[in-house]
């Protein structure tokens, strides 16, 4: 199977680009920084074939030739993405345009080459990560929130518009796992999981082809349970967690 990773260099992207290592596997790892390819690509000795790409997923036109040159696959798994941290500013547009153009943008980017391929073979596999942050927009976290929750909308309509071609689309939404992302955060994070038990859950929601699959359980309870809560009770509890 050939397997596209996009932020394949650290975090979940890393991760998976180690568990997806497999003597009928051949990886292709996107990513910035070409010094920890390569290095990625030495632990990579199991896998059949290890090809890396480095690119700016935010440098569009670059990346969709990039794209191109890789041709079909059979599967993405669409992990590229950033977070600007916590802040109860407003973030600079410039900052803000960012994070939507790696968050977001990236993916239509990279799915206007693929899906074709995908089309043609009748089969393939996209997989999203997302956020559970995308479940609920702390004042904290209003772009990378929105970013996600947009990816969410997004990965739900190429889904859709995919199951006539035999074409499936899985949906993740962790919550905090051990990542460069979770080191800006100061804050206590409940139910923080290791980069590696992060990436075992994801690669398990993968396998099993699940559309939708929020995680840790409990977590996403928890935010279910809140967002019943009424407006004056939510503002009192985000007041104290801020």
């Amino acid at each position: 199977m050939k397997i596209l990773i996009t932020g394949a260099s650290s975090g979940i992207g890393k991760e998976l680009s180690k568990l997806y290592a497999t003597p009928e596997n051949n990886l292709v790892l996107l990513a910035r920084r070409e010094d920890r390819l390569y290095k990625l690509k030495l632990e990579l000795c199991e896998a059949k074939s290890v090809e890396i790409v480095v690119a700016d997923v935010s440098e569009f036109d670059a990346l969709q030739e990039k794209i191109r040159d890789i041709g079909a696959v059979d599967m993405v798994i669409l992990n590229a993405g950033i977070s600007l941290g916590h802040s109860l500013e407003m973030t600079p547009f410039k900052d803000f345009k960012k994070l939507y153009d790696v968050n977001l943008l990236s993916n239509h980017a990279i799915l206007e080459i693929l899906l074709p391929h995908f089309k043609s073979q009748g089969s393939g596999k996209i997989v999203f990560i997302s956020s559970l942050a995308s479940l609920f927009s702390m004042p904290s976290s209003k772009a990378y929130s929105s970013s996600k929750r947009a990816l969410n909308a997004y990965a739900e309509g190429i889904r859709y518009k995919c199951k006539p071609y035999g074409i499936k689309v899985v949906n993740i939404l962790p919550g905090f796992i051990k990542s460069e992302l979770t080191d800006k955060n100061s804050f206590h994070m409940p139910f923080l999981l290791s980069t590696e038990d992060g990436a075992e859950i994801i690669k398990r929601a993968i396998d099993k082809n699940k559309k939708f699959y929020p995680f840790p359980k409990r977590f996403y309870f928890f935010i279910l349970l809140f967002r019943l809560f009424p407006d004056f009770i939510k503002q009192k509890i985000i007041k104290s967690a801020l």
